[in-house]
């Protein structure tokens, strides 16, 4: 066993667990490759969220399949939540499989490939570091699993209940990462909010994290719950500069009726006066969201209201889909499914209606001057560096100092905007 492939898909958490599997990996002396010819292993870290995210694993299966009928022995494993979702089905539909390894057995694959043995674990287990070497970006596991139980989301069923990490282990980590000069972490969790480690909870935490800081300047976290945004974490990312103004604020959807049906613990007006609230509490705060077309039984009617809440909240940024069936989950017994063309249609229209009104927002922060971290090259000039600011947004610019490079800091005003990205400036 020499060479491996690791393929990561779906959540940034399945990102940081892919980033640390791959430091056990390299650490044990193996070495990753992209020649599937070459490659002793292939693992699939896999996402179960979205039939789509679900499909493409199947395709990527397909094509091993073919390697591996090519007389080319190569050990596939598949692990993540369709692993856990599918469990013992997955090797009956996939006889050629290896080995299906859950969420919780994750960083066991290293014993599975090098002695052949894998731990049963009943818990999930954090590690100590998810930083992928040279990068200047790192994501921070801080929870993991959901209480929520949505009525349309497998995560609860795959990831399990939730479980807070140590503070004094999150600590380590970041104090480890500020001392590699990394520039911005991401703290991470399905409901990362209602973190809660022995009576500490999540504002506590943020506000310790960006007094222990000097390279980070940016700290950012994923995903929040509406619920659990509270009067005291607006008021920890107010007054703490490394805590990004830039807030993922899921919202799926704008009917009170379907948030119920969605058991998403809120109202249409909770989630306005939360708006009004985080607007009121953090000068220049910018949002992004989630959001959900075709639930089922939404009429045309509940979908306006999603629109039209999309208008109040006004994100920069939004990831936006249609209602994906997921077996087990209590929406996928609902009656009043919706036809799968008119939830495109719906999703079509909201995709339209929020490029519009990202652009014009975006039009209105043109001259502004912000913190960024430079990112890379341009892909079209390669004397141009891109960079990201706190409110997650894209900056290209020419340097005048030329020994910049990707994961230095620098302050820029935005001179114009070119689709998604804005032209800049130094600004010294």
């Amino acid at each position: 066993m020499k060479y491996y492939i690791l393929e990561s898909y779906g959540c940034q958490l399945n990102m940081a667990e892919g980033n640390a599997l791959e430091t056990l990996l390299k650490g044990a002396g193996l070495e990753k490759t992209e020649d599937a010819k070459l490659a002793d292993a292939v693992i699939l870290n896999t996402c179960s969220v979205r039939k789509s995210a679900e499909n493409r694993i199947w395709g990527r299966l397909s094509f091993y399949h073919h390697i591996k009928k090519a007389d080319h022995p190569i050990k596939i494993i598949v692990t993540g939540c369709m692993a856990e979702r599918l469990k013992e089905d997955f090797l009956k539909e996939a006889p050629f499989v290896d080995a299906v390894i859950g969420t919780n057995e994750k960083m066991d694959i290293l014993s599975f490939l090098t002695e052949g043995r894998l731990e049963k674990e009943d818990k999930y287990h954090f590690v100590s570091n998810y930083y992928k070497e040279g990068d200047f970006s790192s994501y921070v596991p801080i929870m993991n699993g959901c209480n929520n139980f949505c009525s349309y989301c497998i995560v609860p069923y795959v990831r399990g209940r939730e479980i807070s990490r140590s503070i004094d282990e999150i600590i380590t980590e970041i104090k480890n990462l500020d001392s590699k000069g990394v520039k911005e972490i991401t703290l991470l969790g399905q409901n990362v909010n209602s973190y809660n480690f022995e009576g500490i909870r999540f504002p506590e935490l943020l506000s310790s994290i960006c007094k222990e800081l000097d390279n980070i300047e940016f700290v950012r976290f994923d995903s929040p719950h509406p619920k659990d945004f509270s009067d005291e974490l607006i008021s920890v990312i107010a007054s703490q500069n490394r805590a990004c103004k830039h807030i993922h604020l899921p919202m799926q959807s704008g009917n009170t009726r379907i948030l119920q049906l969605m058991n998403r613990k809120t109202t249409r007006e909770d989630f306005f006066a939360l708006v009004d609230r985080i607007r009121d509490g953090i000068d220049g705060v910018t949002f992004a969201t989630d959001v959900m077309t075709g639930f089922p039984t939404e009429t045309e009617e509940e979908y306006e209201d999603t629109l039209s809440a999309m208008e109040y909240l006004s994100p920069i940024e939004a990831f936006m889909y249609y209602y994906n069936l997921r077996e087990g989950t209590p929406a996928a017994r609902m009656e009043g499914q919706i036809e799968e063309e008119e939830k495109v249609r719906r999703l079509e229209r909201l995709i339209d209606e929020q490029l519009k009104r990202a652009s014009r927002i975006k039009e209105t922060r043109v001259g502004l001057t912000s913190r960024a971290v430079i990112t890379g090259v341009t892909r079209n000039d390669r004397n141009a560096f891109l960079a990201r600011n706190e409110h997650n947004e894209m900056i290209s610019f020419i340097p005048e100092d030329k020994r910049l490079k990707p994961g230095d800091m620098v302050t820029l005003e935005t001179t114009s905007l070119n689709g998604n990205t804005y032209l800049g400036k130094e600004v010294r």
